[in-house]
Order: C-alpha cells, then structure tokens, then sequence
C-alpha cells in the first residue's frame, strides 16, 4: 500500500495495492495492522454507503461532539471529494484538501476527526463507502456552506444538487466557534 501525505498532514491519502489479471482484480481495502503501520490508529465502529447521480454535492459535514474520522472510497464513478479543517488552535484552521476519488484510481482518502467532509459525483452515478470512528449523531451534526468563497474550494460543478439541509449550510467564518472541535481535545 502507498501512503501520499497531503499539505495538511493529518489527511492521508491510500492507494491499496491491486492484483489483476483477465478476470478481474482484488484488493484489501482494510486491514488494521496495514493500516496502522501507515499511521491509521483509529478504530472504526460504523460502515456507509452512499448513492448518487452526476451533480450531487453531499456535504461539508461534521460532528461535535461524537467527532467523526472517515475512511473514504469510490467503489463505482468518481467524485471530487472535499476535506476542510475545522479545528481551533489548528495551523491548518480553515484550509482544505481536495482529491479524485474513483473506482479506477481505487484511492482512499483519510479525513480524521475535527474536519468538515463533502464531496460532489463528476460521474454518472458514484457508489460512496466509508468507514467512521464514531457514530452517527444527528444532533452533533454540523453544515458547512460548500459554495462558501472564503474556503475557495475550486468545485468542478457550479449548480450542485443539494439537501436542504446542506443548502442552509453555515458560512466558515460565521460558525459558532463553540461548536467547533479543538485540536488536541480530539481522541
């Protein structure tokens, strides 16, 4: 397996070995020991998937309390998938890394606990799984604005379909800082 840091170090990017050959392929896409050594020290308690046609955006999401670190992989399609750091006191506070996740590239991408996490299909249809730390807590959920201009996030869609909630996201520099994770109070 290789492991890409990213300019923000705490998100790591996965790129699972492949074997193929004329039938087919397999991949490990999860083994806690492989995992850990590439420094993934988290325990995963919750499994997800999503389904979604071109032009859906899902997201930026986060929990506080209950902080969700998610292990992310596009099974079927692509998508351009979106983490953004929303924890006080981090150097890193308010900046984002995107990445191309897609059933070719077989790419993983690592968001841990304390950042907002979206991402929009670029694909006719995109099968969406992850792996999460914690579990799913609706009244610890957060939404960050994904057109907000301040983030500068460079989307390739510019008329995403969205949730309502999603729609009435929260621009970044008007979040409640008491909602908001603190760096090293994260487990």
């Amino acid at each position: 397996m290789n492991t890409i840091k990213t300019k923000i170090p705490d998100l790591l990017i996965f790129e699972p070995k492949v074997f193929g050959d004329e039938r087919g392929f397999f991949m490990e896409t999860y083994n806690k020991e492989r995992y850990k050594a590439a420094g993934l020290k988290e325990d995963f308690v919750q499994d997800n998937v999503s389904f979604s046609e071109r032009g859906v955006l899902r997201g930026l999401h986060f929990q506080n309390p209950n902080a969700q670190g998610k292990l992310v992989q596009v099974l079927k399609g692509c998508v351009f998938d979106v983490a953004v750091d929303v924890r006080l006191n981090s150097p890193t506070f308010g900046q984002h890394v995107a990445v191309e996740l897609s059933a070719e590239n077989k790419r993983q991408f690592y968001v841990p606990p304390g950042f907002a996490h979206g991402f929009c299909v670029t694909s006719e249809t995109a099968l969406f799984v992850y792996k999460c730390t914690d579990l799913y807590n609706p009244k610890a959920e957060h939404s960050l604005l994904w057109n907000d201009p301040d983030l500068q996030i460079d989307w390739p869609i510019k008329n995403a379909t969205v949730s309502e909630k999603d729609a009435k996201g929260v621009k970044f520099k008007d979040l409640d800082q008491s909602i908001l994770p603190v760096l090293g109070d994260l487990a």
